[in-house]
């Protein structure tokens, strides 16, 4: 053990990271460090020598996947996953930063500083590697390998996977034997299986449920649902997968869960039918979006539909089943405002709102036995205690319970053992949906009639500086520059429904807004008949404009001031 590093690691580390440099300063996000491939060969090296010290300070196995997941195929990124499957921890963001950063004549002091701070508790680190499809994922790899060397780290590296996958194999493997690699095929397997289980007796009418056509962004999430498909054998599930890297289709362009989210329009090129259902998975495969034909038009699937669906599941089997076990929807301001109403007086599910990103939805999830939470962009699971997967198959073995809760106790726990425990997981998430409308025996129409989406918009505002933008409760309510939110306030009291909040970004310099209200104005552009976009959207027109006016001339005076 030591607090100072060994000078021949040091030296070893110099002499590995000799023809690696960059002129750019990184900030660690949720997101992990992002930009264009060739930008990162030194960021990820650092990040190996990250990662061999956070294993050695928790005597765990530590992740990195190189992935940029929904941006272009010319990006990448590197980001670190926690002993518990989870993302970084908060305090090791700051100093992923400062060792991105660190100038090479520094490098020594710094990682001297992180060791004085966080002691090793172990000899040797031990650190899992995976990346997704993108040419620079290769040669970024080898970058993060030499660290590891240099450093005496011992690593797997399993290749390409999703970024659910190596979250779950980190997670499970510190569970079941800390430092020995799981295997993928146990992915594979529980997945499956718990599929299987969970629909066991599930009749459905020929052709209703069992076909369905995945997007799979031109990535990996088309490779491994392809390989997952192989384990699933006599559960009539039809799975057509498209837009998976085949037919030279380029990474996450015109395709993908993102694509369809903001667009609001299927993959360029893929005809839609009626009666079908539609997925698409992002370039990671950790986001999923719903879509399919409704009456012509092209109905969105989202996030916000995949909470309230997974919601209105468990809170049934709670009824039925009569266990006492706290269920709550976690939620950020983005939700839509007819998703929380739905969730709180159709269903009697708290509703939890947290500042915007996947770890906090992730931790206060953690509070509750059963929590939900998705982004509306698709990321998300479903959170269960181990106490609540006691309970179940406690009921599941009672002599004492009706057939009726011990099936339902049943449900719950295989549906703990089908969604992805660490982290938001398209595949699996998109099994649960599967199950849930077949064992609901619900079509994609049944379940985008639970409630009817206000009419929104989300919009950038660029400014000169974001950090004079301050918000408080959640994100809702803009605290600096002092003014706007009365501005803001003033402006939806003559709407029904209708709010809005502004929010800085956290990666560059633009103030995200967003509006919601009960109605919204259509006009149809004749040149654009043809087009899936053809209907050019303009919500309350006038108080937006005025609101981004608004922000612009007193970000400009703020900063000036």
């Amino acid at each position: 053990l030591y607090e100072k590093m060994d000078g021949d690691i040091f030296d070893r580390l110099v002499s590995a990271e000799r023809n690696l440099f960059s002129e750019k300063q990184f900030s660690y996000g949720t997101a992990g460090f992002r930009d264009k491939g060739e930008t990162l060969r030194l960021v990820v090296f650092r990040m190996g020598i990250l990662a061999h010290l956070r294993s050695l300070n928790t005597r765990l196995v530590v992740g990195v996947v190189i992935t940029a997941s929904h941006n272009p195929v010319e990006d990448n990124g590197v980001k670190l996953v926690d002993p518990r499957g989870e993302m970084l921890s908060s305090e090791w963001e700051g100093l992923a930063t400062e060792l991105a950063n660190a100038p090479k004549d520094q490098l020594r002091q710094v990682v001297d500083s992180i060791l004085s701070q966080n002691p090793p508790q172990d000899t040797v680190g031990h650190v899992f590697i995976a990346r997704d499809t993108r040419p620079s994922g290769e040669y970024l790899t080898k970058c993060l390998v030499d660290a590891l060397v240099a450093m005496g780290t011992e690593y797997h590296d399993y290749g390409v996977l999703t970024t659910p996958q190596l979250h779950y194999l980190v997670r499970n493997t510190n569970l079941v034997h800390p430092g020995t690699p799981l295997a993928v095929e146990n992915y594979y397997k529980e997945i499956s299986t718990s599929f299987e289980e969970l629909v066991q007796g599930a009749l459905i009418e020929e052709g209703a449920l069992n076909e369905l056509t995945v997007d799979g962004a031109n990535g990996v999430g088309a490779l491994i649902l392809k390989a997952l498909m192989k384990h699933m054998k006599g559960n009539n599930l039809q799975v057509n997968i498209t837009y998976d890297g085949t037919q030279g289709g380029v990474l996450n362009e015109e395709c993908g869960a993102d694509f369809v989210k903001t667009r609001q329009r299927p993959p360029s090129g893929l005809h839609l039918e009626e009666g079908k259902r539609y997925v698409s998975f992002d370039g990671d495969g950790d986001r999923v979006v719903y879509y399919c034909l409704r009456d012509g038009v092209f109905c969105l699937l989202d996030g916000d539909r995949i909470a309230a669906l997974c919601a209105g599941f468990i809170k049934e089997q709670l009824r039925i089943s009569s266990l006492e076990l706290s269920l709550a929807c976690v939620q950020t301001a983005y939700a839509n405002g007819s998703s929380s109403v739905y969730l709180s007086q159709q269903l009697g599910v708290e509703v939890s709102c947290v500042p915007t990103g996947v770890k906090h939805l992730h931790q206060k999830a953690l509070q509750y036995d059963i929590g939900v939470y998705f982004e509306a962009n698709g990321h998300g699971t479903v959170l269960f205690s181990m106490k609540s997967v006691a309970a179940f198959q406690e009921l599941m073995d009672s002599s004492n319970a009706t057939e009726e809760q011990r099936e339902a106790a049943r449900r719950l726990f295989y549906s703990s053992k089908l969604i992805n425990q660490a982290i938001g997981d398209a595949i699996s998430d998109m099994l649960i949906v599967e199950a849930i409308l077949r064992l609901n025996k619900w079509s994609c129409i049944d379940w985008s009639s639970l409630y009817q989406d206000l009419p929104n918009r989300l919009l950038k505002v660029s400014v000169p500086d974001r950090t004079v933008f301050k918000t408080t409760n959640a994100e809702r309510y803009c605290t600096s520059p002092v003014g706007l939110q009365e501005k803001i306030n003033e402006a939806v009291s003559h709407f029904s429904k209708a709010r809005s909040f502004v929010r800085p970004s956290g990666t560059e310099d633009v103030v995200r807004v967003y509006v919601e209200a009960a109605t919204q104005v259509r006009e149809r552009n004749s040149n654009k008949l043809n087009r899936w976009h053809e209907l050019s959207i303009s919500t309350f027109p006038a108080w937006l404009s005025n609101i981004r006016g608004y922000i612009k001339n007193i970000a400009h005076n703020t900063c000036e001031t």
